[in-house]
């Protein structure tokens, strides 16, 4: 079981990295945006280099990387158009993967499973809200927004 929450977990941040793939190459991010991304996108390859390590480590296999091609059909990257678009996108799977992470803490049978769900959550809230910052939004109206 704890090795199928990992392979979701592992196929949110196969999602992200090509996400943030698309858009450094759409041409659409200004540079001070363009490094943030891609310094957001190793953070994703971080996470994605530790869920593989613990799946195998677990005795799973790892959920393989789709295609970019793949990724770009399903995130409907050719409806961005400018820099705001991006980052909307980007946002909102920074928010689905906070939700995805604080939600599965309770369904480990390894309880030290949770405190790596935790800290991934953690990284994907510190996104998210450079993200809403950047977008010009305001932080969450109140304490635990996240994860309900």
């Amino acid at each position: 079981k704890d090795v199928s929450i990992l392979n979701v977990a592992l196929g949110l941040e196969h999602e992200a990295i090509n996400a943030y793939q698309l858009g450094a190459r759409s041409g659409l991010l200004q540079k001070p945006v363009l490094d943030v991304a891609v310094r957001f996108q190793a953070d994703h390859k971080a996470h994605r280099d530790a869920l593989i390590a613990t799946i195998q480590k677990l005795g799973g296999t790892p959920v393989m990387e789709k295609k970019l091609d793949d990724y770009a059909k399903e995130l409907k990257a050719d409806t961005l158009r400018n820099q705001g678009d991006v980052l909307d996108l980007a946002a909102c799977l920074e928010l689905g993967a906070i939700n995805a992470y604080l939600g599965v803490i309770p369904a480990f049978g390894n309880k030290d499973l949770a405190k790596v769900a935790g800290r991934l959550a953690a990284d994907e809230t510190m996104h998210y809200t450079l993200l809403q910052n950047a977008l010009g939004r305001p932080l969450p109206a109140g304490a635990l927004s996240f994860g309900a």
